[in-house]
């Protein structure tokens, strides 16, 4: 073989290995040792961390004080990023700002990353008690509303899989734990059109969520609205489902298009 030829495979072979790392790290809702990490990929400790130290450069990856390992703010910029040029924060941000001065409640833009929500934008209302949801957090799937129905779409296949991966563990008494009832709760609310978080992230907060598509029916983000679960209102759905429906078809989404998995 060439060395031009052994040189090329090398190189593909780290974007290979440095793929499985950033898998590896999607998997989690957060930050992940090295440890665990090598184990994952079965790369050794010191290609891992060698990988991940090019990662961290490129901003694709970040440490925390811990030394653990989570995806970066390059990823999430370049995740938001629909279709060319299309930008679904920026198409968002006008109707997330209706959505919260009507409600007078945090309204949140997220997006799937591997196993979890990541919030991507959000409008809070001017008063100092509200729910915060900080932009680049992460919340695990199963015990978000928007998650439920982005498992819910995804398929029973899907849900299985996940519940495996993760064990769905409790955040709180209310997190759902067993996959009978993920599967029944995700389809329910899949079929509505809308899902709530009835404090089972967090406890006093609760959330009604809807799913945002895009031009192929496919999933793309999710709305959702979090407020103090006292101060929560169902009467909001409608005009939570229309936001959806409105940013959806800015997206080139046209009503009665098959929703994609």
């Amino acid at each position: 073989m060439k060395q031009e030829d052994i040189t090329t495979e090398t190189r593909i072979q780290v974007i290979d290995r440095a793929a499985a790392l950033l898998d590896a790290i999607a998997r989690y809702p957060d930050p992940i040792s090295l440890k665990v990490l090598a184990a994952e990929t079965g790369l050794h400790a010191s290609t891992a961390h060698r990988i991940l130290a090019s990662l961290i450069q490129n901003q694709f990856v970040e440490r925390d004080a811990a030394g653990h390992y989570r995806l970066g703010l390059r990823l999430l910029q370049l995740g938001v990023r629909l279709h060319g040029n299309v930008d679904v924060r920026a198409l968002a941000r006008p109707i997330m700002e209706t959505l919260r001065d009507q409600f007078g409640e945090t309204i949140n833009l997220t997006i799937r990353e591997g196993d979890a929500v990541v919030y991507i934008e959000k409008a809070t209302p001017n008063r100092m008690i509200h729910v915060q949801q900080l932009v680049g957090a992460r919340a695990p799937l199963h015990v978000t509303a928007v998650g439920k129905l982005m498992l819910g779409a995804a398929g029973e296949d899907a849900m299985r899989a996940y519940a495996q991966r993760t064990n769905l563990p409790a955040y709180t008494r209310n997190s759902i734990t067993t996959l009978p009832r993920l599967t029944a709760e995700c389809g329910e609310s899949l079929a509505r059109g809308y899902a709530l978080d009835n404090e089972e992230a967090e406890m006093d907060v609760g959330c009604i969520g809807v799913l945002v598509h895009d031009s192929t029916g496919n999933v793309s983000a999710g709305l959702s609205v979090s407020a103090p679960i006292n101060r929560r209102r169902l009467e909001w759905v409608e005009d939570l489902v229309a936001a959806g429906q409105t940013l959806s078809e800015r997206l080139g989404y046209r009503s009665g298009q098959d929703a994609g998995h």
